[in-house]
């Protein structure tokens, strides 16, 4: 069949088609129009449109002109065929029912009326619905097709591609389906894919069609399914991206949130059985890693096995080995899903991915994807990439951050062990666990330890080892968990004592409890038992601070102080007095704990100013301070602050600052609960210009909310209002949701009182 270029979108198909092939012959109008008997006007109309086609002689005199014979014949004849038809013939409706029904879609609302307002735009062109395998995309699609029908009058035309299987449908054979649903026959079906392309977007141009392709495999799997026409709709599902087409609008599916798996399981299983144990539902849902698929197959092996309970089935999951297994049900298999993808990916792709699963927290960025699979660091980039494109992998909140969902880690954990060496899997291991163990253990050396080294350390700041810490936080903190299960002493107990500082910055956004009593069973393996009472010690802050069980605290540092005495560890004895005298206070205990508080306050006097004796002094300050001692509290704050002031050259400025941030709010505090408004509001504002210079957001914004209060206590709104605002503004992303709602509440307050003509003192 001639190639047939397209001048005029204006132009119906079947004009577009005989200006081609007129040009293709070299003929000019009057040439053709003498051969076919027809005028040069009505030649001259066709061509340009103002006549939709010919009748069914002229068409066959202009074919007989043209010599067209065969397929080019059949086809020519179609579109003038369909271009007489006052309205265009409607697509078999049977197509769509030949993909999965969908009798519920649970969950996927938001989704839902975003793929129905792309469908209805002018012009929709493209839509993708792309996400990882098993997470509902054709379910999705086809509901938002049924919903979508009534805009297309012409019809939907519907194919599985068989993306998702071993076998996909080619793009001709698809072509040739959805041809004979045009009204087609099957003698007018090119049998070239070239011409059967030309013929299938000739007969989408006119029409106003709904075409969902399911299942694709790649870009070059799609193009030759698209139409050219403006008028209609295609709806395409692939667990690629397909990045590579242009004009193309995107939805992507993410695993459902909990409520809405147990929701989507007990339409499966049936709601007594999710009602009579929503606990085990819940975690089901979790250990399905929240994807449909998973989910659907769990539900079906509960509908099937009434004799089974929902915490049956949970205590086989809970197994990482068998879990894969056991999320099958008849033909639905979720290995199988992923292994689809995974045999379409480059073979040194395929290597990465299954290498990245001895990465142990939840996310990685390319330099510890390089660690732990070899690949070198100019190429690991682009090897993530295909592996995101391929929805193996997905981007987490943090920019330049990845992740795996928590069953493809398992399926790559499983084709590590499959396809991998033992001794290979060892070394990548071993060589992951050292680079994160060594690097945290430097990182916590670093904080607030001064400058670092400058020939040893891989940090060029105390605040970018802080910041390797927040971000490789799981991953640290996992590796430490294998490394003691593999008996590694020495590196899990040098990562916990090197964490001292950074711990009492981050006190509750870890496992402290487990960080420190990984490293006092390391101590005592080793039998290190300075190590050990330090151990104890953090142990004892972690319950205390970080779990808030102050009896078990109070038992842990007592263990503390009597092996320090034992060992005579000066060191362990001051730290075991303070945490004893902070425990004893939080329990009422308040003049035992006192005493504890002084005693190390005063051992402290040894060493220096920044090593220990302001972290003692600070405590006795704060324990005072909780305990409602006020004045007694602001004079140890306000001493600490001249001592600082005089000290200031013998550590790092940006310890200094966060000493005096501290202080400076503490003072506020003491201020506040003295009721000295003015000077509590002015001690904030000058901790919220420190943690500014800090760069601690966080820290700024909580100080830029108390000075607020402050202000309000003290009769001032408008200074209030200004603080609050600046707050407002500084806790920006989702993980600051809490404290926005909390400075909303605080603004809705300050409007209230202003109203009331209240001047209002009290705080939150």
């Amino acid at each position: 069949m001639l190639t047939v270029s397209v001048p005029d979108d204006a132009i119906p198909a079947f004009g577009q088609m005989l200006l081609g092939l007129r040009r293709a012959s070299g003929l000019s109008q009057a040439d053709l129009a003498r051969s076919s008997g027809m005028s040069v006007r009505a030649l001259r109309d066709l061509e340009r449109g103002r006549a939709s086609s010919a009748q069914e002689r002229s068409a066959a005199v202009l074919a007989d002109a043209l010599d067209l014979t065969g397929e080019d014949r059949e086809v020519f004849l179609t579109l003038a065929r369909e271009g007489r038809r006052r309205t265009a013939k409607p697509v078999d409706p049977t197509m769509l029912h030949s993909l999965p029904a969908v009798t519920e879609l649970v969950g996927r609302e938001r989704e839902l009326c975003e793929l129905i307002g792309l469908g209805t735009a002018e012009p929709a062109g493209v839509v993708v619905v792309t996400g990882p395998p098993g997470v509902g995309k054709t379910s999705l699609a086809v509901a938002a097709a049924h919903r979508l029908a009534a805009h297309f009058p012409d019809g939907c035309l519907a194919v599985d591609l068989g993306g998702s299987g071993d076998r996909p449908r080619a793009a001709d054979e698809a072509l040739e389906r959805m041809l004979r649903a045009l009204g087609v026959p099957a003698r007018g079906v090119p049998e070239s894919a070239a011409d059967r392309v030309e013929l299938f977007r000739a007969l989408l141009r006119d029409r106003r069609v709904l075409v969902l392709l399911d299942n694709a495999v790649d870009e070059a799997h799609v193009r030759p399914l698209l139409g050219t026409g403006n008028r209609g709709v295609t709806l395409v599902t692939c667990r690629r991206v397909l990045a590579g087409l242009t004009s193309a609008s995107w939805v992507s599916l993410s695993p459902l949130t909990t409520e809405s798996g147990v929701a989507l399981l007990a339409s499966i299983a049936g709601h007594d059985v999710v009602c009579g144990e929503p606990g085990a539902a819940a975690e089901l849902v979790t250990l399905c890693g929240n994807l449909p698929l998973a989910i659907r197959i769990a539900g079906n092996r509960l509908a099937t096995r009434p004799h089974w309970s929902l915490s049956y089935l949970v205590s086989q999951l809970r197994d990482e080995r068998m879990r894969l297994s056991s999320l099958s049900a008849g033909d639905l298999q979720l290995r199988s899903a992923f292994e689809v993808s995974f045999r379409r990916l480059s073979p040194i792709a395929r290597r990465v991915l299954r290498r990245l699963a001895v990465i142990p927290g939840e996310h990685f960025d390319e330099a510890l994807a390089a660690v732990a699979t070899g690949a070198p660091q100019p190429e690991v980039g682009a090897l993530l990439d295909e592996l995101v494109e391929a929805s193996l992998l997905d981007t987490a909140r943090a920019p330049g951050r990845l992740r795996f969902h928590n069953l493809l880690r398992l399926f790559a954990g499983e084709r590590l062990a499959q396809e991998e060496a033992e001794d290979v899997r060892e070394q990548l291991r071993d060589r992951t666990l050292r680079h994160l163990l060594g690097m945290a253990t430097a990182a916590g050396a670093s904080v607030f330890q001064g400058p670092p080294d400058a020939d040893g350390s891989p940090f060029s700041s105390q605040a970018n080892a802080g910041d390797w810490l927040v971000r490789e936080g799981t991953n640290w903190s996992a590796a430490q968990r294998e490394a003691a299960a593999l008996g590694w002493h020495a590196e899990v107990l040098g990562l916990a004592r090197a964490m001292h500082w950074f711990a009492d910055s981050q006190e509750f956004d870890y496992r402290w409890d487990e960080v420190y009593r990984l490293g006092l069973e390391a101590a005592r393996r080793l039998g290190d038992q300075v190590a050990e009472v330090d151990m104890l010690n953090q142990l004892g802050w972690a319950q205390y601070m970080c779990r808030n069980d102050n009896e078990l605290a109070l038992c842990t540092s007592s263990r503390a102080l009597a092996l320090a005495e034992e060992i005579g560890d000066q060191r362990g004895k001051v730290f075991a007095h303070c945490y004893l005298g902070v425990e004893l206070t939080r329990l009422g205990k308040v003049e035992e704990g006192m005493a504890h508080l002084r005693v190390a306050h005063e051992m402290s006097a040894e060493y220096g100013f920044f090593e220990m004796r302001y972290w003692m002094r600070s405590t006795l300050g704060v324990a005072l301070q909780e305990a409602g001692r006020y004045e007694d509290a602001l004079a140890v704050h306000q001493a600490l602050l001249t001592e600082a002031h005089e000290h200031r050259h013998e550590a790092d400025q940006e310890m200094v600052r966060w000493v005096m941030m501290l202080l400076t709010e503490n003072i506020g505090l003491c201020l506040t609960g003295l009721g000295r408004w003015r000077e509590a509001a002015e001690s904030h504002h000058e901790a919220r210009r420190l943690s500014a210079e800090n760069e601690s957001t966080h820290h700024e914004a909580d100080q830029a909310v108390r000075e607020g209060l402050a202000w309000r206590a003290a009769g001032e709104p408008d200074r209030a209002r200004r603080c609050l605002l600046s707050a407002r503004a500084l806790l920006d992303g989702p993980v600051s949701r809490a404290d926005r709602d909390r400075v909303d509440a605080e603004l809705t307050a300050l409007v209230e009182h202003h109203e009331s003509g209240c001047d209002g003192n009290g705080l939150v």
